[in-house]
């Protein structure tokens, strides 16, 4: 048995990469603090402020996986979540509106402005987003006077601050946490058990079955590990509740949908997929809409967070999401990543930010070694590309 585990993690070095270097962060920075980095408050805390980069880092990947880039999605992240502070303080709107306005708008960016340069003008789309990174910076300082806009609104701020009500009342511990935590192990377990049946239905490799039931006890214990943390704290965080809905939506979308096989075949050799019938310039569009979206429902939750819009807002979002998406597993070739993979990448990047704040690393320092990590990560996946090529 001791075998097929060590086989199968050297098969899927590139997935399991991130979650031991997760794992070996986490081990590293508690030893460090005495225990402090796992507390539940700073796990809690850490969850919150990942979760705007997080939601990033997942558009970001679709958009790597379909071999371009988006520098823009930090100002605009910026500039919708400045709109959504207007149309609370100012207009009082109902946050259910809100909420549907932003993303509508966020969307039309990422269709009308950089989907259409990049699909029909074929602009480069470093070029198209570095322009709209520009602009939009400039609308947001127009759009908030270079003064902060300051989000009265309690439901509002929720989004970014609060956490989901536990319906059970339990004593010392959010019984509804633990709850929504046995269902999302559940629904892996099960998503898990039915991608590997079609694997083998279509005659691909997969890992033998005792290495399979390790990994899916590993996934158990450790995701019960934090939600039972949380759970003694206060629970869920509403944005917890929102990255795991988006985490759900999109790792369904990739991986069992022909939207999802297509936006891969289009990574993986575009002009393949055009002769195969499908649409490239359709997928382009989808996923830099999908984008927009994300960038706006980032500045909600960025806003929320902060209770007030800045003219500064958004400044490096783009860096730290693209980030995680390569920490994540991305292959900057494109054809390569999940959803979430770009998730623990974002984990990763800021469980370094927050274990060195913890350790009072000076800010200098903090960028070195992130850069450093980053690297690091598109070496590794340099090196198993290379790996796989030569066993195949």
């Amino acid at each position: 048995m001791f075998k097929n585990i060590t086989g199968a993690i050297k098969e899927n070095i590139r997935d399991y990469g991130m979650y031991i270097a997760l794992a070996l962060i986490m081990f590293i920075f508690t030893t460090l603090t005495d225990g402090l980095f796992m507390n539940p408050r700073v796990i809690s805390d850490l969850i919150d402020m990942t979760g705007y980069i997080a939601v990033l880092s997942v558009g970001v990947t679709l958009v790597i996986i379909i071999r371009h880039i988006d520098l823009s999605v930090g100002y605009v992240s910026g500039f919708l979540g400045a709109v959504a502070a207007i149309l609370s303080s100012r207009f009082n709107m109902p946050l259910p509106l809100i909420i549907v306005l932003v993303l509508l708008l966020g969307a039309t960016v990422g269709l009308l402005w950089t989907g259409i340069l990049v699909a029909h003008v074929k602009i480069p789309a470093f070029v198209a987003t570095l322009a709209a990174m520009t602009i939009f910076r400039g609308f947001l300082i127009q759009i908030t006077k270079s003064e902060t806009i300051f989000t009265n609104n309690d439901a509002f701020n929720a989004i970014g601050n609060g956490y989901i009500p536990d319906i059970f009342q339990g004593q010392g511990l959010h019984l509804t946490s633990l709850l929504l935590g046995m269902v999302a192990i559940a629904l892996y377990f099960v998503l898990e058990v039915k991608n590997r049946r079609k694997q083998q239905e279509f005659g691909l490799f997969v890992s033998a079955l005792p290495a399979f039931l390790a990994k899916l006890a590993f996934v158990a214990v450790v995701v019960m590990y934090f939600v039972w943390k949380l759970a003694s704290f206060k629970g869920f965080s509403y944005t917890a509740v929102i990255v795991g809905v988006v985490v759900v939506v999109y790792n369904f979308v990739t991986k069992n949908t022909t939207l999802g096989r297509h936006i891969y075949a289009v990574g993986g050799n575009p002009e393949a997929a055009e002769l195969s019938g499908i649409s490239v310039k359709f997928i382009t569009l989808v996923v830099f809409g999908s984008m927009g979206m994300l960038a706006g429902l980032s500045g909600l939750l960025f806003t929320a967070r902060l209770q007030s819009a800045t003219p500064t807002a958004g400044m490096g979002f783009e860096l730290d999401a693209i980030a995680g998406a390569f920490v994540g597993g991305t292959s900057a070739s494109g054809g390569v990543g999940k959803v979430t993979g770009s998730i623990i990448g974002a984990l990763v990047m800021a469980s370094l930010s927050k274990g060195m704040d913890l350790m009072n690393v000076g800010v200098s320092y903090q960028y070195i070694i992130r850069g450093l990590v980053l690297a690091a990560a598109v070496v590794f996946d340099v090196k198993t590309r290379n790996m796989r090529a030569k066993s195949a």
